[in-house]
């Protein structure tokens, strides 16, 4: 259910700013989403798995919050964020 530590980097490396950027909202975001994906998959194989299914509704709202901040800051990172990783906002 959880990403890689490769996985992880790579996420860092193509959404960071700078190198070894790990804290940005661009990163952050980028690594729920993916974490929401795999969890995505994980309900749909194990549908009364209730537990993981709070954890995945909290990882949805902190990246709502995350792209609200982004969005906030500068509507165009937000654009090119939401494109990249091809959600539907």
């Amino acid at each position: 259910m959880s990403i890689t530590l490769a996985r992880k980097a790579e996420l860092i490396k193509e959404y960071g700013i700078k190198e070894g950027d790990t804290g940005s909202p661009e990163v952050q975001v980028a690594i729920l989403t993916e974490r929401i994906r795999n969890l995505t998959d994980h309900m749909g194989v194990h549908a009364k798995d209730f537990h993981s299914r709070r954890g995945l509704l909290i990882m949805v709202g902190q990246r709502r919050r995350l792209l609200d901040y982004v969005k906030g800051k500068s509507h165009e990172r937000y654009q090119t964020l939401i494109t990249r990783l091809g959600l539907r906002r």
